[in-house]
């Protein structure tokens, strides 16, 4: 059998029973970093075989994992922090044991998401897990785009040195909206930083973030009124070359030569 194990997210006290009995139970452990994971065992005196398992080895290792469960071992997988699989290896693993037919089950535990989007305050009805955005531009200014009239509240995952280059996209794309930085979830220095997209957040950006922001209202459309050029214009502002820009706003209003239609217009 094979477990999917959530680890704690900072505080080491933040695991289950269960998920301990199951590291103390398996055969192997698989891990993105065994030197990070080893901190988590040694606290807890579990002395487990480790074998690397990251983004740059999903491949081999899955196959590695399947030989050894194969071979009547149990085999738990854990990341550096949280839950496998999400926004962290694993969507690999999981087709790899579908395929093999081989049985898996997940041990839940902390979550950074659900747990910024309580220290938002912002609503919880309804909401929409991003993750981590897109490396280049144009990718990231699509995603926001197509979210931009969604009106679930939005989570994602931000790293320091991206903070307020998202921000600057989100309120772009999203405008004034309701927002909130939480960083070092269950660490020492906790902290909810409430905001509205476009105000300067005073904040040390150092640590692990989560960015929550409220979902549309249904009112709210920064290009409700704005000629073609100016929609092209729009999304050049956001960072896009202008054929990028050509290409989202021919898509959103469904001119098939946007060309054509700006030289009559």
């Amino acid at each position: 059998m094979l477990y999917f194990v959530a680890t704690p997210i900072g505080n080491l006290e933040d695991i289950t029973l269960r998920a301990l009995n199951t590291l103390k139970s398996v055969d192997v452990i698989a891990c993105e970093d065994t030197r990070k994971t080893s901190i988590l065992l040694n606290h807890y005196d579990i002395h487990k075989r480790l074998i690397s398992y990251h983004k740059n080895n999903e491949f081999e290792s899955a196959k590695g994992i399947i030989a050894l469960l194969e071979s009547g071992k149990n085999v738990a997988v854990v990341s550096d922090a949280g839950m496998p699989v999400i926004s962290d290896p694993g969507n690999i693993l999981v087709q790899k044991l579908q395929e093999a037919g081989e049985e898996f089950t997940v041990i839940p535990g902390a979550n950074a998401a659900l747990s910024a989007l309580v220290l938002s305050g912002l609503s919880a009805q309804t909401f929409t897990f991003v993750g981590f955005l897109p490396s280049q531009n144009k990718q990231k200014t699509e995603l926001l785009e197509g979210l931009r009239s969604a009106k679930p509240t939005m989570i994602f995952y931000v790293a320091p040195h991206d903070v307020l280059a998202t921000l600057a996209l989100c309120h772009k794309i999203f405008g004034a909206r309701k927002a909130c930085l939480v960083k070092e979830i269950t660490k020492v220095f906790e902290t909810a930083y409430s905001f509205t997209l476009g105000e300067e957040v005073d904040m040390e950006l150092r640590g692990e973030f989560v960015l929550v922001v409220e979902g549309a209202s249904g009112e709210e459309n920064p290009l409700e009124g704005l000629t073609l050029p100016q929609q092209v214009e729009f999304y050049i502002n956001t960072g896009l070359s202008k054929k990028e820009a050509l290409k989202i706003v021919a898509k959103a209003n469904g001119i098939k030569n946007i060309y054509k239609v700006l030289e009559e217009s």
